[in-house]
């Protein structure tokens, strides 16, 4: 048989399987339904269990040239500014784990990914195919594409996200529950922001209906903004609808002035209403499998979302190498390894989401007391020692 794959979609998950299956010498086709390969701009916080993963594909140096390595995260309070120390990251993290935190503008890590497999295989992505199903037939996995074209492999990967049309085929719609939150992100060049706020860190603003975060991404030349509040009134889960300033700015009026420094000098804000799904109880059926959001989407309370994706993408390419013959063990091995891990992340960012909003933070008295119960740097990493310290690249399946 062939050893041969196909990976329905380009993004972060789909290119880590992408990389990590070809430097194991198995041939992989990537089809991708966007008509050129890019990433929103955005930010994405990689923590030293993703950083491990990369640097074992080779990236460390690609990385280098593109991160923030920040000294640390720190707390404020969402009307006074009061500022407490969080937890250090830079050499701290780095020296802990072995590996650092690092923070990045998701379209220089979605091109790093992408250079490192076409470096290997030039023609590995195949664009505007857009995937209509997915199913085993026999000893192949078959994809049928909206245009009437199939294509067939050994194993099926969908890594085509939170709206997965590779899910849906194999295990029908799924059921999203809004969260009664709203999320909005955004880009601020950092030569455009008062001194004061240029720090190589990263901020989260506690409030008690809202919560703020913002870091420096592109090796600091640009400031990475994202909220979330709670309404009801906007149930559209889509990162690519444009909100405006003035949407945004109103749902956090009373914050800050550091919080709408920032906020003015979005150009574009876009906004998406948070959902979640119920744990799936397999991600795999025949031939075709399934990694990162289009099987345990994540709300972004924990920062894991995309690292969860590159971890999947690189232990399913082991499981399929290991397994290549057999893929009921192939992926029983794979789900084995991860369906508990990123059900735990899941469950863990939804009761951040909780914290991140409690009412206490209101009153200026209890405030100082939450943060000591819920945030302070020793409880954060008793909390984390679990995810940061999972080693992708040692686990034995």
């Amino acid at each position: 048989m062939e050893k041969k794959i196909i990976i329905v979609g380009a993004g972060i998950g789909g290119l880590a399987a992408a990389l990590s299956l070809l430097k194991r010498g198995i041939d992989v086709d990537i089809y991708e339904q966007a008509p050129e390969l890019k990433e929103v701009g955005a930010g994405i916080q990689i923590s030293s269990n993703g950083t491990r993963v990369l640097y074992a594909l080779g990236l460390e140096d690609a990385l280098k040239r593109v991160q923030v390595l920040p000294s640390r995260r720190v707390i404020r309070h969402w009307s006074s500014g009061e500022t407490w120390n969080w937890f250090d990251l830079g050499a701290v993290t780095a020296q802990r784990y072995g590996t650092p935190h690092v923070m990045l503008h998701r379209g220089d890590l979605h091109a790093l990914l992408a250079d490192a497999v076409k470096a290997i295989k030039p023609d590995a992505v195949k664009l505007n195919r857009r995937c209509a199903s997915v199913a085993t037939s026999g000893e192949n996995a078959v994809v049928q594409f909206d245009d009437g074209g199939a294509m067939q492999a050994a194993y099926a990967i969908g890594a085509d996200g939170i709206h997965s049309k590779a899910r849906a085929a194999m295990f029908g719609a799924d059921k999203p529950v809004f969260t009664g939150a709203v999320a909005w992100r955004g880009l601020v060049p950092m030569k455009e922001l008062p001194p004061h706020l240029q720090q190589m860190q990263g901020v989260n603003w506690l409030g008690p209906h809202g919560h703020v975060l913002h870091y420096p991404v592109r090796r600091g030349e640009i400031m990475n903004f994202i909220s979330f509040v709670e309404r009801d009134d906007w149930q559209i889960e889509s990162w690519v609808t444009q909100g405006t300033k003035d949407e945004l700015a109103n749902d956090f009026r009373g914050w800050h002035t550091d919080v709408h420094e920032i906020i003015r000098r979005i150009e574009t804000p876009y906004k998406w209403a948070m959902m979640v799904r119920d744990a799936m109880p397999r991600w795999s059926q025949g031939r075709v499998t399934l990694l990162g959001d289009a099987c345990h989407p994540t709300l972004p309370f924990l920062g894991q979302g995309g690292v969860m994706a590159i971890e999947d993408g690189y232990i399913v390419a082991e499981c399929i190498a290991k397994y290549f013959d057999n893929p009921e063990a192939a992926f029983a091995h794979y789900e084995s390894e991860r369906r508990e891990r990123t059900a735990a992340v899941v469950r863990k960012s939804h009761e951040n989401r909780r914290s991140a909003f409690s009412p206490a933070l209101g009153d200026p008295n209890a405030v100082a007391v939450e943060v000591a119960r819920e945030w302070q740097q020793e409880r954060v990493r008793e909390r984390m020692e679990w995810l940061y310290a999972y080693d992708a690249t040692a686990v034995a399946v």
